[in-house]
């Protein structure tokens, strides 16, 4: 969330970088309440003023006098106790406008509207080049009875997958080399409650604009969409020590979303699912440090493709291309040869105080004991563990229709081929 007293003294400035955000902000009901705020508080000021010098005047004046100041004291208390509570209601107002407000995009991120204004940053890898007609991950998946898709729908309907055999293996022994691969760059690995309440989704900004996109059970909790939720409530309501900053994490998670999606490529096979697997970095830190920290981890992500020898670039968002509670966001996307182009396997965003201010992260500044800021939260998926399954069944298949392991993985596999 913004800092609305920030918001309506720079409303100009931050209509102008919120232009290519998206979303239906109502800038000029914003600007009248703003206007009728400052109006209230103006008036309330001077009628304090008024009634100050009323009561200092009240020893000095007859019986008569002093009556009749007495109601016009009356008056006073009743109009200030309108004002209050019509200033109450306006900033009550504006904090639930607040909540449907998206962050304000870092100065360096590409001021565009959709996704042919992100910058490629960097690339990594070589694609490979097959001797034969590569197959996508859905039909490999069935040639070796990895995956099923007919069995699934029966169960639970469209976009759901039963994983089988050697597919399961390979799932398990990538979340545990990720895990193990962040644990040895300083991150504690946590496994959180996978329902949340409205606090915590509200606290990461899913709530409440993006209510309807979300599993929510009777009692009003909610299937987390990604361990970034409840990890970053983690901390919510606590204030932290400078000590303690940089606060690094590693959390394993399924993930459940209804989002539709968009259908075609994106959705064939395991690529977009309703519920799917994660390995999630999540960062609390100081503004000062925020943009290493963020640089870093996405340099802990991008690890876990380099050690799988998976080909990838990484992609710096436009302002209309982040989600909604970002500032600055590098999307990885990893090599798939059935469909010639780059997917996103990895989002990694810093979030500035956009965050910690909805759910209430501050530390204790060095300067003084009695001074606090709002920390910084920055996370990032490392990686989503079903597409980088796809990307190894895509990338590392064979002529005769067998999956090559990736070397990092043999250990934990306990094999070199799929098939």
């Amino acid at each position: 969330m913004l800092d609305v007293k920030y918001v309506l003294s720079h409303l100009d400035e931050v209509v102008e970088g919120l232009r290519f955000r998206g979303g239906k902000v109502d800038f000029e009901t914003l600007r009248a309440l703003s206007a009728e705020r400052r109006q209230k508080c103006a008036r309330y000021d001077a009628l304090r003023f008024e009634q100050r010098q009323a009561s200092d005047q009240m020893r000095t004046l007859d019986k008569a006098g002093a009556e009749q100041l007495r109601e016009s004291l009356k008056s006073m208390s009743a109009e200030l106790k309108s004002l209050d509570a019509r200033r109450a209601e306006i900033d009550a107002q504006l904090e639930e406008m607040m909540l449907y407000i998206p962050n304000m995009p870092a100065p360096d991120v590409p001021q565009a509207s959709d996704e042919s204004g992100n910058e490629v940053v960097r690339s990594w890898g070589s694609v490979p080049e097959f001797s034969f007609e590569p197959k996508s991950h859905d039909v490999l998946g069935e040639l070796h009875q990895l995956i099923d898709f007919e069995r699934a729908a029966k169960v639970s309907g469209a976009r759901f997958a039963f994983l089988r055999g050697a597919a399961v293996r390979l799932e398990l022994a990538l979340v545990q080399f990720m895990l193990d691969c962040h644990a040895s760059r300083g991150y504690e690995m946590v496994m959180p409650p996978y329902l949340v309440n409205r606090a915590a989704m509200t606290g990461t900004g899913q709530l409440p604009k993006f209510e309807e996109d979300a599993y929510r059970t009777n009692g009003d909790m909610f299937l987390i969409p990604t361990a970034e939720v409840p990890v970053t409530n983690f901390h919510r309501e606590e204030l932290l020590s400078p000590e303690q900053l940089p606060i690094k994490y590693c959390a394993y998670s399924a993930c459940f979303r209804l989002e539709a999606g968009n259908y075609g490529k994106e959705t064939r096979g395991i690529i977009r699912q309703h519920q799917f697997d994660k390995v999630e970095l999540v960062k609390f830190c100081t503004p000062e440090t925020s943009e290493a920290e963020h640089q870093a981890l996405v340099s802990d992500a991008e690890e876990i493709l380099r050690r799988l020898d998976l080909p990838y670039r990484v992609v710096l968002l436009c302002a209309g291309d982040m989600g909604f509670s970002a500032r600055k966001c590098y999307d990885l996307e990893v090599w798939l040869p059935s469909q010639q182009c780059y997917r996103e396997i990895s989002s990694c965003s810093n979030f500035g105080d956009f965050q910690s201010r909805r759910a209430d992260i501050r530390y204790r500044t060095p300067e003084g004991k009695s001074k606090t800021e709002f920390v910084h939260t920055i996370n990032g998926s490392g990686l989503a563990v079903g597409r980088t399954m796809v990307a190894i069944m895509e990338n590392c298949q064979q002529a005769d229709g067998r999956i090559r392991v990736p070397e990092a993985l043999r250990d934990y596999m306990k094999c070199d081929f799929i098939g």
